[in-house]
Parts: structure tokens; sequence; C-alpha cells
């Protein structure tokens, strides 16, 4: 069984004058929006084996927020620039070339991106990924490169609003 965890990256900040995308921090209620998040996974005891994140700013600091709350080694985090330049059959192609030993990834990425990677997989699909939101996705297969050829199944969608 493999599970496929997508997560867009926390709010973040647009008031860096003259900043660049890809260094753009989190907003401190993006940290509390991912704080949620982070206990509904914990009660859902999700343990992750890799977790892969695009190298901008917003969404790696999401990603060590993450780890941290559930117990992931952050450096064990592996950074990729694939997830930021937003195409998702990159990103699919790390998902296909995952090492089989691990049988759940989670990967921090952006809209629309993530968006249309969760689509391929969920019917029916979300309209937009909220930041944070969080999707899961089981396959019944023991090989990443075989997800297409299984029936991906809905474990949770979950997005900050939606909880306490």
């Amino acid at each position: 069984m493999k599970k496929l965890y997508l997560v867009r990256h926390a709010k973040s900040s647009w008031e860096e004058p003259g900043g660049s995308d890809m260094d753009r921090p989190l907003l401190e209620k993006g940290i509390k929006r991912t704080m949620k998040v982070i206990r509904f996974l914990k009660e859902r005891a999700v343990m992750i084996d890799l977790m892969i994140s695009s190298p901008a700013v917003r969404a790696l600091q999401t990603a060590i927020l993450v780890a941290k709350g559930i117990g992931y080694p952050e450096d064990k985090i592996r950074v990729e620039r694939k997830i930021y330049d937003g195409y998702y059959d990159r990103i699919l192609d790390l998902i296909y070339a995952t090492a089989n030993e691990v049988n759940s990834l989670m990967i921090f990425g952006h809209n629309p991106t993530i968006t249309h990677l969760a689509n391929l997989f969920l019917h029916p699909g979300v309209e937009l990924l909220p930041t944070t939101g969080t999707i899961c996705i089981s396959f019944d297969t023991e090989k990443w490169e075989s997800i297409p050829s299984v029936e991906p199944v809905n474990e949770f969608i979950v997005f900050p609003k939606m909880l306490p």
C-alpha cells in the first residue's frame, strides 16, 4: 500500500517589497493554521517515510513545521526544484521514481500545480486546494510506478478552516 500526501504551503507574505517569489516567508496566520493541520495528522497517527519540498521558503517552512509536529526528522526533508517549477508532470516523475521501500510520501508544493496533481487522482476533484490544505490518497500497490494503473482511494482532504 502506498500513501501520497499532497500539501500546499501555508499562507505566506506578499509584503516584501522587491523580494523574490522564492523567498516569501510564512505569515503568523499561516503558522497557526498549519498547527491545526498538524493536530489533525497527529490524531490520525500519520507517519511519513519521505518528505519532499519545493525549495521556496514558504514551502520549506511548512514542511519543517509539519516534520517537527509529527516527528519526522527535519534534516531528512528532501528539497526538489521540480516542485517549484510549476509542472505537475515533473512532480509525477518524482513520485514514480520514489524508492519502493517508501510507503508514505508527503510533497509540499504550490498552486495551481498541487491542485492539478491531486485532481489527477481524485474524482471528484477539488476546485482549489487552500493554503495548508492536505490531501491523502492511497494506492493498493507495492510500486510507486504502478499507481497510475490502480484505483486511487481518497483517504482524506483537510483544510485549516475545516478544523477547530
